[in-house]
């Protein structure tokens, strides 16, 4: 018989278009694919979509822009690395872009449930669980001065509310970047590009 939702009968799994069931509590790597998330991605807006354009700022995108600004803030930053900072949201392909003041007031079992995916998330792309702490450390940097943009350009936020709420950290190079929101296909497309480039330049394919 056809495993289907019936009435009354809590679940515990997602279904992907790829047809993939994946599990929330315990995320296996085998049910993560990379098309699933980056068609889940391309259409959960940054900002709860409170910005400027025709399109949504899309986490896809977002993704994508952490990646190119860590390769450019840390030129010797890895690929495999590199490769994380493209996934370090990976997570909101299942449970949607909380913004910051609302992942405060959920607490700690959205943050377990969040690691818990990552995880899933990096082992299927070859990735350790963990990173090490300069890695860590490259990626939380790059992902702020995206929000920095993001907020000046799209969002709203004048340069002082985002200095005080995004301050942007100092890197030995100038990074400027404009901003356009794409339509969700071509923002998932860049962001397969960029997995496979980089998926190739770690020498996992």
């Amino acid at each position: 018989m056809p495993d289907t939702p019936t009435a009354g009968k809590n679940r515990a799994w997602q279904r992907m278009l790829s047809g993939r069931r994946l599990d929330l509590l315990d995320p296996s790597p085998l049910d993560v694919e990379i098309e699933d998330v980056a068609h889940g991605l391309s259409r959960v807006p940054r900002w709860n979509g409170q910005t400027e354009g025709p399109w949504a700022f899309s986490v896809a995108q977002h993704s994508v822009l952490v990646e190119r600004i860590a390769a450019l803030a840390t030129p010797d930053l890895a690929p495999q690395w590199r490769l994380a900072a493209l996934l370090h949201d990976g997570p909101e392909y299942v449970i949607g872009d909380l913004i910051s003041p609302f992942k405060a007031v959920v607490g700690g079992d959205y943050k377990t449930l969040e690691a818990r995916l990552l995880a899933a998330i990096h082992r299927r792309a070859g990735l350790p669980e963990r990173m090490p702490d300069y890695a860590e450390k490259a990626i939380k940097r790059a992902d702020l001065t995206a929000a920095g943009f993001e907020a000046t350009q799209l969002a709203g936020f004048t340069e002082e509310e985002a200095a005080h709420y995004f301050p942007r950290p100092r890197f030995r190079r100038k990074i400027a970047i404009r901003l356009t929101p794409m339509p969700p296909a071509e923002a998932r497309d860049a962001f397969l590009d960029r997995y496979i480039r980089l998926r190739h330049a770690c020498g996992y394919d």
